[in-house]
């Protein structure tokens, strides 16, 4: 992936935190098969001993990077802002807050994204990103419920449609480009909600 994704300084970890993000970065460029902990043990340049005095091993890590990018995602839905108000606007948030988690947690959502289910916490972490796809899903219907949308579309696919474009930010966007994430969840709400608002509000 050629450094897209943030890596950090090869420098030797004193924590376990510090480890955790040579590995994100390892397992995205070489992709979690791929990666053994040798590979990691070398971008962090300690032993393997060392590893393991933080960790049981590689799926331990792993399990660790999809956390930090579950947990700040999942949180979203319990700030105020997502909680009341019109299902709309707690939609609008959502859709806000999750841009600005994914554009600084970029590394640990795009492991998140990349998983297959070839292990139990990839299985796991399947089921954590098709549970925050539910809560989508109703925050949209309850949208569509109100009036506030469009009720021709089912809202399931509308969710999986919406957080399929936000998902693509860890393609593409670059911290040091001129695209701030603000800009990128403004650009997205009204290429979206232009198109999602019920057709007897339209002109």
């Amino acid at each position: 992936m050629n450094g897209r994704l943030g890596a950090p300084r090869h420098r030797k970890p004193y924590d376990a935190e510090a480890l955790l993000d040579i590995a994100v970065h390892v397992f995205n460029e070489r992709g979690y098969d791929g990666t053994s902990m040798d590979d990691i043990a070398r971008a962090a340049g300690i032993t393997k001993a060392s590893i393991y005095y933080h960790v049981s091993g590689k799926e331990e890590l792993l399990e660790r990077g999809i956390h930090r990018a579950l947990d700040a995602l999942f949180s979203v839905l319990d700030e105020p802002a997502a909680c009341s108000g019109s299902a709309q606007g707690r939609l609008r948030h959502v859709l806000q807050r999750s841009v600005a988690i994914m554009s600084a947690r970029l590394p640990e959502v795009a492991l998140l994204l990349r998983v297959r289910g070839n292990t139990p916490v990839e299985r796991w972490a399947l089921e954590q990103r098709r549970t925050f796809t539910r809560c989508i899903a109703a925050l949209v219907q309850a949208a569509i419920d109100e009036g506030s949308l469009r009720s021709d579309v089912e809202a399931g696919l509308v969710a999986r449609l919406l957080f399929g474009t936000v998902n693509s930010i860890v393609e593409w966007y670059r911290p040091e480009g001129r695209l701030n994430p603000e800009y990128i969840a403004s650009a997205i709400e009204a290429l979206v909600f232009d198109g999602l608002v019920p057709l007897a509000r339209v002109g």
